[in-house]
């Protein structure tokens, strides 16, 4: 077995556990760093859903992989820089990093841009560690943003996303995202990595973000 398949059997395992269908849970291969040989062989067992934390790094390595397989799904899950804004709406299919209205503003003038034709999913950042050197939105300033999104800047927002700080136990973190995300009638739930994604799941995780445990050590 290898280790894609092994991560893909304890996401389905980790579903069923929490009572859920465990098509609910969608796998984010995240492959920054690694090249086409790492990623050819997970494409080759049939995922089509992957991440990338850079823009740059994701117009290098994706476009002819795109071309071959072009049933990809490429998730940016990295922070997202403003004068990057119209390269990650024209290549990515979600974005998991919306975190601030300057951002928004700019996502929106792009999809405006192409007449709508590229249109991104998109999640709002959280930063529920409250940690200063990390991206995403205060909890306390999530409702008021999410509003910014919509009534500012038309922008269709499907879901929040976390990264709980690293020293911490994950799941009151998981928990908090996933009221937010109750409480605001939002389906999509960005949450767990590699060393806590069956936590997430437990706590209705829909989409983890999963680098390392497939891929191996960066």
């Amino acid at each position: 077995m290898t280790q894609y398949q092994e991560i893909s059997e304890r996401v389905r395992a980790a579903a069923v556990a929490a009572g859920r269908d465990p098509a609910s849970v969608k796998l984010v291969a995240v492959t920054k760093t690694f090249g086409a040989e790492a990623i050819l062989p997970v494409i080759e067992a049939e995922h089509r859903r992957f991440g990338e934390n850079r823009v740059q790094e994701a117009l290098r390595k994706w476009p002819q992989l795109k071309d071959r397989f072009p049933d990809i799904e490429l998730h940016l899950i990295g922070p997202l820089q403003t004068n990057k804004a119209r390269d990650a709406v024209g290549f990515f299919d979600v974005i998991h990093s919306l975190d601030r209205p300057s951002l928004a503003a700019e996502i929106a003038k792009e999809i405006t841009r192409t007449g709508g034709v590229r249109r991104p999913r998109l999640l709002v950042q959280v930063n529920t560690g409250r940690e200063l050197q990390k991206a995403g939105v205060m909890p306390e300033e999530a409702e008021a943003f999410l509003d910014q999104c919509r009534t500012c800047y038309g922008l269709a927002i499907e879901g929040l996303m976390c990264i709980p700080p690293v020293d911490e136990n994950p799941a009151p973190h998981f928990a908090m995202l996933a009221e937010m995300a109750r409480r605001h009638g939002l389906s999509e739930l960005s949450m767990g990595m590699s060393g806590d994604f069956e936590a997430a799941i437990a706590a209705g995780a829909t989409y983890v973000r999963i680098g390392s445990a497939i891929f191996g050590a960066r």
